[in-house]
């Protein structure tokens, strides 16, 4: 097969990728060919309207995919689903069920596509589940389509799926997603009740960018940290980072053009609609990225993504890294996470229009956003809080973990008059005066951007910027909705009671948004997010800042979280202590697991390789003393004595993590092990690399056991 998909029949012509996209998906435009007509205006039904489905259909929709799927050469079926580890689950299942008369016959029936029923006793519950309680469900999703994954001698059928316990406690991330899709839905309704519209569904959508690194997979294999951890545990930085920013939408390298091609057909075919590719700041390091889809699908999207991406990486000869900081020194990798509301009309709630300060709808939407990020920032940065995203938050890279919002000069101003109670000045259309006489002014955005924003207005949506590459984005997006939805209550209920008061019904909602605004502007920042300024303006005004994964994880179980996630429906009080646990459990394994694999390579890699060095230098020191006088060998001395003295710290260091190690508390609460971790063995570690990472210059190039950042990060 070609770069670009495969040839037409009769042709030398590669498929164009109109003609690829979505040629592996079971889409509503296939259902529409393939099912009776009432059965496809079910399922229409449940994706547009947000309908039950009718089981009585199921046995219908089950012999179509199967045909379907059989005909493009799918021998097993999947149920494909998100548990809480963060990746992805599938246990695939064969359409050929044998016969008595030794025969067999092909079987998927409405009972197989609804419900499949893999062990959950080895999946994170969080202690909603003990380990000799086996039994978990997997139910088909309806409002995500099923598909196809091409593998080397067939095909499989994907079916988008959540994951339950037997006790009914969701185990995975994409039923309290699929929930909080519900209760937005729910609250926005009410919102737009109370101006005179009739909408029977809002939906979030999400248009969700996905840095990554690419590096070549000979030296991958020979970095046993890259492997395990998706990070550099040490490692030197390179003569040349990325201090002359020349990488950044630079020409893209042709083995990896090669790769992005390759990679865009896989995805076209899985209905894919990614539209951006290009280097980003880092070397090494690149992005795709896809229009707007709901936020159900953008998340499986996302999640397929990345695993292609690996996928095809290796085909190349490369490995992908999705890991938000597999390099030291230089940026890592972010997900930014674009949202929005959209009716079942196909309006955008949060389109501004021409005049934002005259469109009370959109500045009643625009209001409960802020407040809600004022309320629950916690809650968000709890949502993306990962061992890995800490390395990479406020880093001068990313936004910092103090949660705040960006509304650009425009809605600053309209916000700042209603707060003031000023008249806004209307502005006309602007232009960028380019100064070349041969070429037109260019339109000017209302704002600039803002890159050290966490939470950032940007024309029509917010982008959230603080999401790690490696994250599932199901639980960010959960959380968004699930506050907003909240606030979209509170203001709904607040302009009935004020309009019952004034009768007159836009003065009811002008003093609502004005008294929201005025109460909750402390979360609204424009300036530089990286400024210790900044942090210490936070502080004054209120606003979290919690630094670590450690300190952000407890906000999933506070009163104030209890009582928005349960009153919604999205998750109960067991389900969030479960993710409590879990994510706490997480911590104290992934830093293990670098802990121990840090002490191993350094005790077996690079401490022999610095020991053979030094005998190397010793007895050519001793070998010359023959022929040289000791006056003529004072730089080998002092070399000696700089490499000795190194060495002596990277053992003294690396015999104090492993005490470290040795004395992590025996608790059965994983906040205890997790503060140990956070305070005692991270520190040791950093310790160990900073005196590994000396070594690795004074040590000669041909005995360092494993591939340098030099080597790694200049695809070739």
């Amino acid at each position: 097969m070609s770069a670009n998909g495969p040839a037409r029949n009769g042709s030398a012509h590669p498929l164009q990728p109109s003609e690829l996209f979505g040629q592996n998906v079971f889409s509503l435009s296939v259902m529409r060919q393939v099912l009776p007509k009432p059965v496809y205006k079910h399922l229409l039904a449940i994706q547009d309207s947000g309908h039950e489905l009718d089981p009585a259909t199921a046995d219908v929709i089950a012999a179509a995919m199967k045909d379907w799927a059989m005909a493009r050469g799918a021998t097993h079926y999947s149920h494909w689903f998100h548990p809480l580890h963060g990746l992805t689950a599938e246990k695939h299942q064969s359409f050929l069920i044998p016969t008595q008369d030794g025969g067999v016959v092909t079987e998927f029936t409405g009972a197989n596509l609804l419900q499949g029923e893999p062990d959950a006793s080895s999946f994170p519950s969080g202690g909603t589940r003990s380990t000799f309680e086996a039994r978990g469900y997997t139910g088909w999703d309806p409002t995500s389509p099923a598909f196809l994954m091409e593998g080397r001698y067939g095909k499989t059928l994907y079916i988008p799926s959540v994951f339950i316990g037997f006790n009914g406690h969701a185990l995975d991330k994409k039923a309290p997603l699929l929930r909080s899709i519900d209760a937005i839905s729910k609250a926005a309704i009410r919102v737009l009740k109370l101006f005179g519209h009739d909408a029977k569904q809002v939906v979030t959508t999400v248009g969700c960018e996905q840095e990554y690194f690419l590096v070549d997979r000979k030296l991958f294999l020979e970095r046993p940290d890259l492997m395990t951890c998706g990070r550099t545990l040490y490692g030197a930085r390179p003569p040349k980072g990325q201090e002359m920013e020349d990488h950044y939408f630079g020409s893209i390298p042709e083995r990896v053009l090669a790769f992005m091609e390759d990679l865009e057909v896989e995805l076209y075919k899985l209905g894919i609609p990614v539209t951006t590719r290009h280097n980003e700041v880092a070397p090494g390091q690149f992005e795709f990225a896809p229009v707007f889809e709901r936020a159900n699908i953008a998340t499986d999207h996302n999640m397929l993504m990345m695993s292609v991406m690996k996928r095809v990486a290796a085909r190349h000869d490369l490995a992908c890294l999705t890991h938000e900081k597999p390099f030291a020194g230089i940026n890592g990798s972010g997900k930014h996470n674009n949202w929005s509301m959209a009716d079942d009309r196909g309006n955008n709630l949060l389109e501004p229009g021409s005049t934002p300060q005259e469109n009370a709808q959109f500045l009643v939407f625009l209001s409960a956003t802020v407040r809600a990020l004022h309320l629950h920032g916690d809650l968000l940065r709890a949502s993306i809080a990962t061992p890995a995203n800490d390395h990479r938050l406020g880093a001068n890279e990313a936004p910092p973990a103090i949660m705040s919002v960006y509304l650009g000069d425009t809605l600053t101003d309209v916000v700042e008059s209603i707060i003031g109670g000023t008249e806004v000045k209307k502005k006309g259309a602007a232009f960028l005066d380019i100064g070349v006489t041969s070429l037109p002014p260019l339109p000017l955005h209302d704002s600039d951007r803002n890159r050290t924003s966490p939470f950032a207005f940007t024309a029509n949506k917010f982008e959230f910027r603080a999401v790690g590459s490696g994250q599932n984005i199901a639980r960010p997006n959960m959380v968004i909705n699930a506050i907003v939805a909240e606030s979209l209550h509170f203001i709904a209920d607040e302009i009935e009671k004020a309009h019952k008061k004034e009768k007159d019904f836009n003065a009811a909602v002008r003093g609502v948004v004005q008294r929201v605004l005025t109460e909750h502007q402390a979360v609204l920042f424009g300036g530089d997010g990286y400024s210790a300024e900044w942090h210490k303006e936070a502080e004054k005004r209120g606003l979290a800042n919690l630094r670590t994964t450690v300190d952000a994880i407890p906000s999933f179980i506070t009163k104030k979280s209890v009582k928005i996630f349960s009153d919604l429906g999205i998750l109960t009080e067991a389900e969030l202590h479960s993710r409590y646990h879990v994510k706490l459990e997480t911590y104290v394994k992934m830093t293990s697991i670098e802990a121990g694999l840090m002490s191993s390579m350094g005790a077996t890699q690079i401490l022999p390789a610095a020991l053979e060095y030094q005998r190397r230098i010793a007895s050519s020191i001793d070998e010359t003393e023959d022929v040289l006088s000791s006056a003529m060998l004072t730089g080998q001395r002092t070399l000696l004595e700089l490499l000795s003295q190194a060495i002596e710290r990277f053992i003294e260091r690396l015999q104090r993590l492993d005490q470290t190690r040795a004395e992590v508390p025996d608790s059965d609460d994983h906040l205890v092990a997790a503060k140990y971790f956070r305070d005692n063995v991270i520190p040791a570690m950093q310790e160990l690399r900073a005196s590994g990472d000396e070594l690795e210059v004074l040590v000669d190039t041909r005995l360092w056991p494993m591939p340098k950042y030099r080597d790694l990060l200049h695809l070739s």
